[in-house]
């Protein structure tokens, strides 16, 4: 039986669907306490976390991101925005419409990228309200801050961890496959 013929379990549409909502709604959350809490941009926990006898600090810092993932591509938010919604097209044609659904790694795995995609979409669009100067500001919240020695981590937030963690999802799945040719071999075997 070909990948694209296999049937999805009901079971994968409310894995995904939960999985979505929850990382989505935990991402804005968190970004909406932080930033109403601590002054913004450039506002700082009052409090730090170390481990290593101080090697590594963690500490909440608001800061605004124009750009994508570590800050790369400041100023091109509304690109980011396009291909947000590209992804988010693709990520639902490749898990119903080609059906990759039938696999429960693939489905969670698009599901912490789709809730990734989302999150950071809403602050790219400005949907968070923030201003500076009477401005709103199109770009993406951040505020979990990391320190390894004297090097400072870029600041991020949950959207990007569960971006993060769904590519690597994905680049482990892409180890594990079959590839079409052998499961299609396999089957005409059988």
């Amino acid at each position: 039986m070909e990948s694209s013929k296999q049937s999805i379990p009901r079971s994968r549409y409310w894995v995904f669907g939960l999985l979505v909502v929850s990382c989505t709604f935990w991402d804005l959350y968190s970004k909406t306490v932080v930033f109403s809490s601590l002054e913004y941009p450039g506002g700082v926990s009052d409090w730090t976390k170390s481990w290593f006898n101080g090697w590594m600090q963690f500490r909440l810092y608001t800061s605004f991101n124009e750009g994508a993932l570590w800050g790369i591509g400041q100023g091109f938010t509304a690109v980011f925005a396009g291909l947000s919604l590209l992804a988010i097209m693709g990520i639902l044609l490749w898990l119903f419409a080609f059906r990759a659904a039938a696999s429960l790694w693939l489905t969670i795995t698009l599901g912490l990228v789709m809730s990734g995609t989302l999150g950071n979409l809403y602050d790219r669009l400005g949907w968070h309200g923030c201003e500076l100067a009477g401005h709103r500001l199109y770009a993406v919240r951040d505020f979990l801050a990391f320190t390894f020695g004297n090097y400072h981590y870029p600041i991020f937030n949950f959207a990007d961890v569960f971006l993060v963690t769904g590519a690597i999802m994905l680049g482990l799945y892409s180890f594990m496959a079959e590839p079409p040719a052998t499961t299609e071999a396999k089957a005409e075997q059988e």
